[in-house]
């Protein structure tokens, strides 16, 4: 029996190795794109977080809560943002106060804080 030289790859192996490629290709570019779109909500949700922080900074600072000269919107990094703060009594006798940035189109921030209640 005389041996067969080999001259190639077969259409079926051909087509195996393309389908093997494609779904490679495919899965990499969708993966790049979670990545992406991940990476471009970044400034918005660092920007929220920092809106919140500020506020928390204002409530321990001037000891404010909700009815009381803190404005309702902020602007940072040319976005309007709208800041609530909702408040609770704690057992402890201190106030804590939850606070939820958000805009239109952006991802928001929640924070909590506690405030001294006797503060004015």
């Amino acid at each position: 029996m005389p041996l067969r030289a080999s001259r190639g790859f077969t259409l079926i192996e051909l087509v195996v190795a393309v389908a093997i490629l494609a779904i490679g290709s495919v899965a990499a570019y969708r993966s790049f794109d979670a990545a992406q779109r991940g990476i471009g909500g970044q400034v918005p949700r660092l920007l929220a977080a920092e809106v919140a922080l500020n506020r928390a900074a204002e409530l321990r600072l001037s000891g404010m809560t909700v009815g009381r000269r803190l404005p309702g919107q902020v602007t940072q990094g040319r976005t309007l943002w709208t800041v609530a703060v909702t408040e609770e009594r704690t057992a402890g006798g201190m106030i804590e106060a939850t606070i939820l940035v958000s805009s239109q189109g952006n991802p928001g921030a929640r924070m909590v804080v506690y405030v001294p209640a006797g503060a004015s």
